[in-house]
């Protein structure tokens, strides 16, 4: 992992989200949510699937850096992924060997994907979402209203836990 933004690895600069790390964290976490909750294996499995490249998109806003660039050639969001943070290559490659899956389910395509297709993606996926928040430093805590917060890893909550014992 890059230690100064100087050596941070450059990424054309219309290709980084314009949303915080933490912020596609939450939407990849609500992905996951929606995806769970969706029956139709085809709309499941593009579902856990967006979810897995924002938390990809998020890794992106943490660890590159802006480089002009021109705009004319296409950079798959999980080819960048591979550049920023090669230790998530194989994660990338799973995840961009079903883009064209995911196109294909959300497009409407009937019977793209099997109901175990789009259950082993959304399993890969929020394992995938755990990697990323913590190679950022970032921890998943649901909420007990069901709304989803990273938290700072190493930061104590002790006390905005239920039963936590007051000092």
């Amino acid at each position: 992992m890059p230690t100064s933004p100087a050596q941070a690895p450059t990424v054309p600069a219309h290709v980084l989200p314009h949303r915080t790390p933490a912020q596609l964290l939450v939407v990849a976490r609500e992905g996951l949510t929606e995806a769970a909750r969706t029956r139709p294996d085809g709309l499941r499995y593009a579902a856990a699937h967006l979810a897995a490249l924002r938390a990809a998109a998020a890794l992106l806003a943490a660890r590159a850096r802006p480089a002009p660039a021109r705009r004319n050639r296409i950079t798959s969001v999980w080819v960048l992924l591979s550049t920023v943070a090669p230790e998530l290559d194989e994660w990338a490659g799973y995840f961009a060997a079903g883009a064209s899956k995911r196109a294909a389910a959300e497009a409407g395509i009937p019977r793209v994907v099997t109901a175990r297709e789009a259950d082993d993606l959304l399993r890969a996926a929020e394992q995938f979402v755990t990697v990323v928040e913590t190679a950022l430093g970032l921890a998943h805590q649901p909420a007990l209203d069901g709304l989803h917060r990273p938290l700072r890893l190493g930061v104590s909550d002790a006390m905005s836990r239920p039963g936590a014992a007051a000092a």
